[in-house]
């Protein structure tokens, strides 16, 4: 019997109107600080100016948008792996952070979000 190869599609230019409904995820790390917590996400290419952030309960949310932005008039994609949409991100945390005091610092692509609690502050 003859093996056949599965059939790929080859998609050389995604059409790019698939990719305006896409939320995605951004990577987060979550570290116990000895004042709280720091969670950390992974925002490249975002404008400080797009990222929002909400508490919820025991729940930081963590919103907003990546937009493509051109490097000179009149080009052209030729491939797009970067993603350009609305993110979000909801991290639950083990206590309600209703009255804890939330920092933020965004740098090198990094959103730093420092969340102290009541009885932990230094």
């Amino acid at each position: 019997m003859a093996q056949t190869r599965p059939q790929r599609k080859c998609l050389f230019l995604p059409a790019a109107g698939s990719f305006h409904d896409v939320i995605w995820r951004p990577a987060a790390d979550i570290y116990r600080t000895r004042t709280g917590w720091l969670a950390k996400f992974d925002l490249a290419g975002i404008d400080p100016q797009e990222i929002h952030i909400g508490v919820e309960g025991r729940c930081l949310c963590v919103h907003g948008v990546r937009r493509d932005w051109l490097i000179e008039e009149g080009c052209h994609y030729h491939a797009m792996e970067i993603v350009y949409s609305p993110f979000e991100r909801r991290l639950e945390f083990p206590m309600n952070l209703d009255q804890a005091t939330i920092e933020t610092d965004y740098r090198a692509g990094m959103l730093l979000v420092r969340i102290q609690l009541e009885g932990e502050r230094p």
